[in-house]
């Protein structure tokens, strides 16, 4: 079974979590940059604008300061984060640059999509890098997020970042790279019989009920936010697909049009 989705898919969004950047030792997984970015890489020399959004800040600084425990206060957390945004986009740059691919970074905080202005400019930042052929990789700016009275500055994970990105940009296609290969009926890690659900055009309160579980000790996601982001991509009328981050060339076949993962996708007026 194929998914009509290659046609349609000429800008695309593909979020990649901190799990499956960071291996369960606490280490970098490089396999995956490297896959990552010869995926992304392949995709822009087709044609395709993509726009990537990576977690991962404070998991490699954990891997880069050789930590196993995420400290508890939020000033060591954005220190940390500082220092593995640095090494995160190191790797990205000389992984991208060995595919031949231009990336460029931007740093967001809530608060810049609340005002137009910084909206408008961060929407035309990203146009004119991805008119130039160049691959715009976003995270938050986890050092300076916080929540503080009425001044929102964080999205709360990069789940919903990537789909707010994805509808502001009117791209076509948002794949969430994730630990699991899709949605299933029921916890599959306790439940070894669950059924992963193929295709989906509507977030039931069973299927939201279903969800649960939080990020790695090294993230903060888990599947809540990304039904949260599928959400938000089906009232923009956009489509999304789940899948299993562990070889992240697997986006090549979700645009070449592979049933894999979980496709969430309006259904088509009868």
């Amino acid at each position: 079974m194929t998914r009509q989705i290659a046609q349609q898919c000429h800008r695309l969004v593909v979020k990649i979590g901190t799990s499956s950047l960071i291996l369960p030792s606490g280490k970098v997984n490089l396999q995956t940059i490297d896959r990552l970015a010869y995926a992304l890489a392949a995709l822009a020399n087709t044609g395709h604008e993509v726009v990537l959004v990576t977690s991962g800040a404070i998991g490699v600084g954990m891997a880069t300061r050789h930590l196993t425990k995420r400290p508890a206060s939020i000033p060591e957390q954005q220190a940390l984060a500082a220092v593995g945004q640095s090494e995160l986009m190191r790797l990205y740059g000389q992984r991208f640059g060995d595919y031949g691919a231009a990336i460029g970074q931007l740093l967001l905080t809530h608060d810049v999509f609340d005002y137009p202005v910084s909206k408008q400019h961060v929407l035309d930042t990203i146009s004119a890098l991805l008119r130039g052929g160049v691959i715009p990789v976003i995270n938050e700016n986890d050092s300076v997020a916080v929540d503080e009275m009425d001044h929102r500055t964080t999205f709360g994970d990069n789940d919903q970042l990537s789909a707010l990105v994805a509808t502001q940009i009117d791209a076509n296609l948002l794949v969430v790279l994730s630990d699991i290969d899709g949605l299933y009926e029921r916890d599959p890690r306790t439940h070894p019989d669950a059924q992963l659900i193929p295709e989906l055009s509507y977030l039931s309160a069973r299927v939201k009920a279903g969800a649960s579980g939080a990020g790695s000790r090294f993230g903060t996601g888990g599947m809540v936010t990304k039904l949260a982001a599928a959400q938000t991509m089906l009232q923009a009328g956009k489509e999304m697909v789940l899948c299993s981050g562990a070889d992240p060339r697997v986006v090549l076949q979700v645009v070449a049009g592979a049933a894999v993962g979980t496709w969430f996708k309006q259904e088509e007026d009868q």
